[in-house]
């Protein structure tokens, strides 16, 4: 099966052309809303068919962060998409969260869907998931991409996410958002888009997780490294990320491709952290040839 895993954003998308959200009364959707992974029941979307696609968001979690690929992508694959433990409608866990517990999350949910192979594309946070999954579960994985994504924290990422942790703490989740706007899109995107996100912003204020919970998810961003072991993975790997990121900059994409063997690269010149909005189209036109190539017969 085929899994495609994007992490680290909240329901953020991209105004499209005709004014809507990207979601589309076309596409047929069959939604089990609710599976047990063991200890937890997490909230998951299947769309289209054919060889299964895994996406995995980021820090914000939810699988709605995926409107601006899920249609695209489900033309050719089973597409799904969940809500990570602790988000959204999935059950709110307050645990001590890691990456590496997402990851066993991603697996249980696998495991209970009966998908024994998929190509996962991760964004951010996803992007760290994914990683886990290449390093201690490569038999789950046909190819693995890494959206705007990290290595470990440096300096820079350590600032920026123990700033954004405060921020959270001090001024509330409605500061949080509002500031993670100017991280998350280039300034060009922002001023063109400025109503639409003022809605966003509201609209994911009121499915905002609990304080703690997010605060731990930082920490787990923090805490995450396992660089040592990427030249370990043999997945097919295509890296992407775009230069004027300032939340993941394209440093730790360029990393990554030259630490993973035989790692595809594409660096855009624009798109901010959330290229898979600000970008859609380029980056659908990217990621969908290399998962062609690698997908089973």
């Amino acid at each position: 099966m085929h899994i495609c895993v994007l992490c680290m954003g909240f329901t953020l998308t991209a105004p499209h052309r005709d004014g809507t959200d990207g979601r589309s009364s076309a596409l047929k959707r069959e939604s089990m809303p609710r599976i047990s992974i063991g200890d937890s029941s997490l909230y998951y979307e299947r769309h289209g068919m054919g060889f299964p696609v895994l996406f995995i968001s980021g820090l914000g979690g939810f699988a709605s962060f995926w409107q601006d690929q899920v249609a695209t992508f489900a033309k050719r694959y089973e597409v799904v998409t969940f809500d990570h433990r602790g988000i959204g409608q999935s059950d709110q866990a307050r645990i001590g969260y890691t990456v590496e517990r997402m990851a066993t999350d991603v697996v249980g949910l696998l495991d209970a869907l009966r998908v024994e192979r998929a190509h996962v594309i991760g964004h951010s946070t996803g992007g760290a998931i994914a990683q886990v999954l290449a390093i201690e579960h490569p038999s789950r994985l046909a190819s693995v991409v890494l959206s705007a994504t990290w290595t470990k924290a440096d300096a820079y990422f350590r600032r920026l996410f123990t700033l954004r942790k405060e921020v959270l703490e001090r001024l509330g989740p409605s500061s949080y958002l509002q500031s993670a706007t100017l991280y998350w899109y280039p300034s060009w995107w922002v001023a063109r888009n400025n109503e639409r996100l003022r809605q966003l912003e509201a609209q994911n204020l009121a499915a905002f997780a609990p304080t703690e919970i997010v605060a731990s998810r930082i920490d787990a961003m923090l805490a995450f490294d396992r660089t040592s072991e990427l030249g370990r993975i043999k997945t097919p790997t295509l890296v992407i990320g775009a230069e004027d990121d300032i939340v993941t900059p394209a440093y730790f994409s360029e990393e990554l491709a030259r630490l993973i063997p035989a790692a595809e690269v594409k660096i855009f010149p624009r798109g901010g952290h959330f290229l898979t909005h600000v970008r859609a189209r380029e980056f659908n036109n990217a990621v969908l040839p290399f998962l062609a190539s690698h997908t089973p017969d």
